[in-house]
């Protein structure tokens, strides 16, 4: 089996455990004769499935009772419509820290009164702006926040205090990789693909006292009442996705849970970020207290060097580190899936390559 280290953003690497597994259950899930790619969704074992699916999350999570586990289609970015249709009747607050939190403010901005309350634009997303309870409309629905900026590579350092502001985070690329504290957020989302599963899925933790108040305007399929009286499935559901992530929460269960996963992931980002630190070669544009444990942004401040790293290494068996067309430059992102030894292989071609590649 000739595997590749896959440094890509999304959809990201699965855990090779959890693939090989569901390689076995593939064609006959248990004794049920089918794989669940062809199983009805109303069918008893699938939904066991999806009911485990939620109980699994919600225990690694340490997801409060009075919040709801919805498990969605769309991506992340259909929730930049969802949160105000679902939340916003008089204003909201945006912290705009980098390409997504200004999609999702820009979409919001069609349903009422939004306004940028930071934002770290005028620095190219170097950092994520501080806020204090004042920086915030005391009567605006919720606050907005993108938790870790996937095209930056950086990560809210703090938990902004919204006092009893419903505050909303996007966690798509950082959920499940360490502890957080689930109570102090009104809603969280995150598309799955970057640490829990394939691309299709979308999971919505929200608290129930947020639902059931829905714009008039809102369709059917983004309301999250309804979603939640139908346990997710008012439609068929990403049957298949839903099953992937089942996978991936035992798998980091097994490990030990979240405190266990947020020490690999410190290991490994430590290890990148420490050599970053100890050499003149390549430059890491983010302020080392935003610095992102998913996503490493380098670059060698030389256009056609940057290119030719991202072709030797994919030619090296270390795939997708081009960075994104905004930054530039290379982009590693090391989530959960990604093992010590691929950032290990990623530090030693760094190496090799500035030796074999002076600047001009």
């Amino acid at each position: 089996m000739n595997r590749v280290f896959n440094f890509s953003a999304g959809p990201s690497m699965l855990p090779l455990p959890v693939l090989q597994r569901a390689a076995d259950e593939l064609v006959c899930y248990g004794d049920s004769g089918m794989s669940v790619m062809e199983m009805s969704h109303r069918s008893p074992v699938y939904e066991a499935i999806i009911s485990d699916a939620e109980k699994l999350l919600r225990k690694l999570m340490n997801v409060p009772e009075n919040y709801k586990i919805l498990f969605l289609q769309g991506g992340a970015s259909t929730q930049f419509a969802a949160v105000p249709l679902n939340l916003l009747h008089n204003k909201a607050d945006y912290i705009v820290s980098g390409q997504f939190s200004g999609k999702a403010f820009k979409e919001a901005e069609k349903y009422g009164d939004v306004k940028i309350a930071a934002t770290s634009k005028e620095d190219n997303f170097t950092y994520v702006p501080k806020t204090t309870r004042e920086s915030f409309r005391p009567d605006a629905d919720y606050v907005h926040i993108c938790f870790n900026n996937t095209i930056y590579g950086t990560k809210f350092p703090y938990i902004p205090d919204t006092g009893d502001i419903p505050l909303v985070a996007d966690m798509s690329s950082c959920i499940i990789s360490e502890p957080v504290d689930v109570s102090k957020f009104g809603l969280i989302y995150a598309g799955a693909q970057k640490n829990m599963a394939p691309a299709g899925l979308t999971v919505v933790i929200v608290r129930e006292d947020l639902m059931g108040n829905s714009r008039p305007e809102t369709p059917t399929m983004l309301d999250y009442k309804t979603m939640a009286d139908n346990d997710s499935m008012y439609n068929t559901p990403p049957c298949y996705c839903i099953y992937m992530a089942k996978l991936v929460y035992e798998w980091i269960l097994s490990l030990g849970g979240l405190e266990a996963m947020k020490e690999l992931n410190l290991k490994k980002s430590a290890l990148l970020y420490d050599y970053l630190d100890n050499q003149d070669y390549y430059i890491a544009p983010v302020q080392k207290e935003s610095r992102s444990m998913m996503n490493v942004t380098f670059v060698t401040g030389d256009a056609d060097l940057d290119k030719k790293f991202a072709k030797d290494a994919d030619a090296a068996g270390l795939k997708n580190l081009k960075g994104h067309r905004s930054v530039g430059g290379m982009r590693a992102s090391i989530y959960n899936a990604m093992p010590y030894e691929g950032v290990e292989a990623l530090v030693a071609f760094m190496k090799k390559f500035a030796a074999e590649n002076p600047k001009k």
